[in-house]
């Protein structure tokens, strides 16, 4: 590898490996420069104060809760993707907290969430959503929990490890940008020579586990967007994002990003009975359109498959590239009847 392939293969690493009786709705969006700069307001960091808790998970890490909104109003649960924190969901709370109770957590070892003593895997996801959900979510107000990414993992991990907890918690679900496995032999993000069907398995661990730092340079954000990134994202965007990855801890992206490299849990959707809706942007390459299709192939085989919707442009960061189609379809599943 030269040394510009070097460093293209580090900045991966660090800003990306830095989620008849159906209704099946596949859309192509509108162009996206007439779609996204209208909503980078929502970018901002929320003026509302938040309710800070402390939940507590099963080796007794320490994970940090959120909850924008009035108390009694109906729940949206958001679980957020790896390299990220629950600052990813300003948007969402932005738009949606003066009419739903808006819940954000930290993924265990972002943000302000202890990483715990666990070895670090598809189970502890599930397990700390679990958690969430238990201290934050009563059954006589059941909540729309929508995963992104390492967040949509996290969902569907719950659903398998905690399958009466689906109905009793969980009037419907949003899975965006995700997948359940395959995750590096479906990757575009490391172009490939001709003849060489898939990362290596070696390779993608070294990437996925890097714990480089991110160097702050044009270089680096210009990286960024070209992997988690549609080419019509606003600066704005990039710039949100950017923040967002550059706070995670090089040695939680290492630990989350080996865990991840070897991820299977695709029969985690047997135990998902709610409507469950599908995004994805036909420009991702960290979980490109190949997965969600999936995805919505076997929620609709299984019949709770709400949506699927695929943006056209859209990368891999769907929920700030597409806030208000995004949005939109967690206010139609949150209006659904319970």
């Amino acid at each position: 590898m030269n040394t510009r392939g070097a460093v293209v293969t580090a900045a991966v690493a660090a800003v990306a490996v830095a989620g008849a009786a159906s209704i099946r709705a596949t859309r192509r969006a509108s162009p996206p420069s007439a779609r996204m700069a209208d909503t980078d307001v929502l970018l901002a960091r929320p003026e509302l104060t938040p309710r800070v808790r402390t939940v507590v998970a099963e080796d007794g890490a320490a994970l940090h809760v959120r909850e924008y909104g009035d108390p009694d109003a109906a729940p949206i649960v958001l679980s957020h993707g790896w390299t990220c924190s629950a600052d990813f969901w300003a948007p969402q709370i932005n738009d949606l907290a003066g009419r739903y109770r808006v819940v954000v957590y930290d993924q265990r070892g972002h943000g302000a969430s202890e990483v715990g003593t666990r070895p670090l895997g598809a189970d502890v996801l599930g397990d700390d959503l679990a958690a969430v959900l238990d201290a934050t979510v009563d059954s006589d107000a059941k909540a729309v929990v929508a995963g992104h990414s390492m967040g949509g993992m996290s969902v569907m991990s719950w659903a398998a490890q905690y399958p009466a907890q689906v109905r009793h918690y969980v009037k419907a679900i949003l899975l965006a940008n995700t997948a359940t496995d395959s995750l590096v032999r479906e990757t575009t993000v490391i172009p490939l020579p001709p003849g060489v069907a898939q990362v290596p398995a070696r390779v993608a661990s070294s990437v996925l586990g890097s714990a480089l730092p991110i160097p702050s340079s044009p270089f680096s954000a210009r990286a960024l967007k070209y992997v988690t990134m549609g080419a019509e994202s606003t600066p704005a965007q990039v710039a949100f994002c950017e923040r967002i990855v550059r706070e995670c801890s090089p040695r939680t992206r290492g630990m989350w990003g080996s865990a991840l490299s070897a991820l299977d849990i695709h029969d985690a959707l047997e135990n998902i009975d709610v409507p469950t809706s599908v995004i994805v942007g036909t420009r991702d390459r960290l979980t490109p359109p190949v997965h969600a299709r999936k995805l919505a192939d076997r929620l609709s085989r299984a019949g709770v498959l709400g949506r699927f919707l695929e943006l056209d442009g859209v990368g891999h960061m769907s929920s700030v590239e597409s806030i208000a189609e995004f949005d939109a379809e967690l206010v139609r599943l949150a209006e659904l009847p319970a």
